[in-house]
């Protein structure tokens, strides 16, 4: 048994085996036992004899895969990671492995170098059947015991749902690195207490993602001494080492429409980095949504600072549409004891609402940290269904945001996880609401054609919740993955991407002179969400991730007027996919 695993064994059974503390009067202990012990609800799919096997058998070729990199290529060096052999938890979903044997999709492994020297390991998936050009996520791990395969229930299902994933295991994660190259060595260690394999990590990924053969990947100059270490990266590509100097999928990549997702330390990454990298247009956070000073807070840790380009630790604005994912249970999960503020987990998404930007915070009734990885061991508790309702409004989001697919309206606002005939199926009390009763559960958006959605309490739902979501019967995320590659997924929306926008994404305004004024800024929006920003009279206006629709662009003018700062309003009215002015 792993050593990561006997750690955590005694603090899951004293958890699940202890009795509950006294509570407060309002407060109930058998709910509170019953919702804790849902934890346990996932081990239904791990613990019968046909997944053990099928573990113990990923687990052996997971081992000796591990074994055979580490002996053709011994300059990597991940061999004291916890999960460097992907065997038992460490190996994900055990049902994944088959995706191209089964001709479920395609994937193939990339290796680049980081920043610092550090050598990266991950995997990009997409589908043959689909748009020739889609669109992109890059998916940033949690740490410790969070290898890249841990993710690979949502990866899957994004690329069946039309777009191009990276996963990858962060420095000091699975089969990447633990230390970069000198001088850089101990840039990122430990990873667990510098944030930067996290932050700087997702921006090298996102690099490397979008890296084509005309303009490889190169990675960036280190933080600690500002030190390139393209060679080793151009050395390991020479010498067949890392497969290739590029994204092997960017055919296939739109690299126009990006988002990222990221969980735990990977979370507070994806928050900062999403709203500093002008490429990404929004963020999904597992656990939770950060604030944009990565120094300082995160969430769960912080981000070293960078002494050869300090300005890379700015605190940056928040532009930029993001949800948050989370569970009634972090981790390690321990129970409550008495009744928690309802509002404590939606702290940045009612920031985000704050300036007007669409959001989301979502938690999983009895879930936990767990949750939103796939961890089989019964060390890591996690509800049945948690897992495919992060991949139906991750997927949702992402279509919403990044492909602009009208039918993700729907999907957003569906009332499917308020009655879950597998939810209820599990439950004690036969409860098929998947939404915290703990917990507030929010969405705050707008809707195709200008009006907005805005619940703040999604467990006992609002006007505006639908149950004609656009797919029929039960949502899983296995089916949906085990559709033939040239088939649309049962469940599922097509890869095809009906409605989305696929024209330009960006349109110059060019605002008429006004005599005696001299513009100093513009910022422009489409209803709530702030569409772009620029000084001059020439402005750009991105309107990526937004569905098909006549869109009213509101244009807010700061100017001087002989001496005095004045402010105007002008309005433009564009088709979103075609850019074109119809008024």
């Amino acid at each position: 048994m792993p050593t990561w695993i006997r750690a955590a064994l005694p603090v899951a059974l004293a958890v699940f085996a202890g009795a509950l503390p006294a509570t407060a009067t309002a407060f109930d202990p058998a709910v509170e036992a019953q919702n804790f012990g849902k934890g346990n609800e996932r081990s239904a799919i791990y613990n019968t004899p046909e997944y053990r096997a099928l573990l113990t058998q990923v687990s052996a070729q997971n081992n000796r895969e591990a074994l055979a990199i580490q002996a053709s290529d011994p300059e990597r060096q991940f061999e004291d990671h916890l999960c460097f052999n992907g065997t038992d938890g460490c190996a994900g979903d055990a049902r994944l492995y088959d995706w191209q044997e089964k001709g479920y999709g395609i994937v193939q492994r990339v290796i680049y170098t980081a920043r610092n020297g550090a050598t990266i390991s991950g995997h990009v998936w997409a589908t043959r059947a689909g748009p020739a050009k889609r669109p992109g996520i890059v998916i940033t791990n949690g740490s410790v015991q969070a290898p890249e395969q841990v993710y690979w229930f949502i990866a899957q299902v994004l690329a069946k749902s039309g777009y191009v994933v990276l996963t990858f295991d962060p420095q000091g994660q699975g089969q990447s690195d633990s230390k970069g190259e000198a001088p850089d060595t101990n840039e990122g260690v430990p990873a667990q207490d510098d944030g930067r394999p996290f932050f700087d990590g997702t921006k090298d990924a996102i690099d490397f993602f979008l890296s084509t053969p005309q303009h490889p990947y190169e990675p960036l100059k280190s933080c600690e001494t500002g030190t390139s270490h393209a060679a080793k990266q151009n050395r390991r590509v020479a010498a067949a080492l890392n497969p290739k100097a590029y994204n092997p999928f960017a055919g296939l990549l739109d690299p126009s429409r990006l988002g990222i997702a990221g969980h735990s330390y990977g979370a507070s990454g994806v928050s900062y980095i999403g709203q500093a990298d002008p490429r990404v247009d929004t963020i999904v956070a597992f656990d939770n949504l950060g604030d944009t000073d990565p120094v300082g807070s995160g969430g769960i840790g912080n981000e070293r600072p960078c002494p050869s380009d300090p300005s890379a630790r700015a605190v940056v604005p928040i532009t930029k549409p993001a949800l948050g994912m989370s569970a009634d249970y972090f981790i390690p999960p321990t129970p409550n004891t008495s009744d928690p503020d309802p509002s404590a987990k939606s702290t940045e998404s009612h920031i985000y609402s704050g300036k007007n930007l669409d959001t989301g915070e979502l938690i999983i009734r009895g879930g936990t940290h767990y949750d939103l990885d796939f961890v089989p061991n019964g060390g890591f508790p996690a509800t049945l269904r948690g897992a495919d309702m992060i991949d139906w409004y991750t997927t949702a989001w992402f279509d919403r945001y990044v492909k602009g697919d009208v039918t993700a309206d729907r999907r957003l606002r569906t009332d499917r996880w308020r009655r879950d005939a597998q939810e209820g199926a599990v439950d004690p009390h036969q409860d098929a609401n998947m939404f915290s009763f703990y917990y507030r559960s929010r969405l705050d958006i707008g809707r195709t054609g200008g009006t907005r959605f805005t619940c703040e309490d999604l467990r006992p739902g609002c006007a505006g919740l639908t149950a004609d979501d656009g797919v029929a019967g039960d949502y899983d995320y296995l089916k949906v993955i085990r559709t033939p590659d040239a088939a649309s997924a049962a469940g599922t929306p097509s890869a095809q991407g009906l409605g989305v926008c696929t024209s330009r994404r960006r349109i110059r305004i060019h605002v008429k002179r006004i005599h005696g004024v001299r513009i100093r800024r513009v910022t422009e929006s489409v209803g709530r969400r702030r569409v772009g920003a620029g000084r001059g009279r020439v402005v750009s206006v991105r309107l990526a991730g937004l569905p098909r629709q006549t869109a009213r662009v509101t244009l807010k003018i700061t100017a001087r007027r002989h001496g005095r700062t004045v402010h105007l309003t002008r309005h433009r009215t564009y088709h979103t996919c075609e850019a074109k002015r119809r008024g």
